[in-house]
């Protein structure tokens, strides 16, 4: 509060009040007024020094290393260059990439026999482990779904009804799942032919 005062004097910037809580301080604090008079020793130097003002406009500054100045010219255009050129090389491999993937899925129909259940779903890396319903096959117990899947290695299961898991008993190559279960293996493309 004392140094905020002092301030507030220094600079005329103080109201009636505050002027009269200033003079009180100075008279019932001998530490307060010598503050205040060291301050207004180093204000009253402060202001016989003036600095006289630099023309900004024709201030010229060299730089601290007159070798890079060089560098600067002629990387600045460089950089500008290369990384236009790094944008186009990462949106080239990238545009290609999708085409691909479109192109490279073929059309494969799961079949699954389950006289006895009113709902079946499968769930896959071809479905990102979403639950796709598969469709009853009038009434001749079958269910059945045509999806296209894209080429490569897939494991895949059957969703029943009652919350049951279980792996295409069409399907020979099987592995272990991580929570007991199992999944069918299936291999899309390369010289295979899709299940019809």
């Amino acid at each position: 509060m004392n140094d905020y005062l002092i301030s507030l004097f220094i600079d005329n910037e103080m109201d009636l009040d505050e002027k009269i809580t200033f003079v009180e301080t100075v008279h019932a604090s001998q530490h307060f007024s010598t503050e205040t008079l060291t301050l207004l020793e180093q204000e009253k130097i402060l202001r016989e020094c003036p600095v006289s003002a630099i023309d900004m406009a024709n201030l010229t500054i060299k730089p601290a290393f007159p070798r890079f100045e060089l560098l600067r010219s002629w990387w600045q255009p460089m950089a500008g260059f290369a990384t236009a050129m790094l944008i186009a090389a990462i949106g080239w491999q990238l545009i290609p990439q999708q085409s691909t993937l479109v192109a490279q899925q073929e059309e494969y129909r799961f079949v699954l026999y389950l006289p006895q259940v009113k709902q079946a779903e499968i769930i896959g890396t071809f479905t990102d482990w979403s639950p796709v319903p598969m469709q009853r096959v009038g009434t001749s117990g079958y269910w059945a779904l045509t999806l296209k899947v894209p080429q490569g290695e897939h494991r895949y299961s059957y969703l029943i009804e009652d919350g049951g898991k279980m792996a295409d008993p069409s399907v020979a190559t099987r592995e272990h799942d991580d929570f007991g279960g199992e999944n069918s293996v299936i291999v899309i493309g390369g010289g295979n032919d899709p299940v019809s």
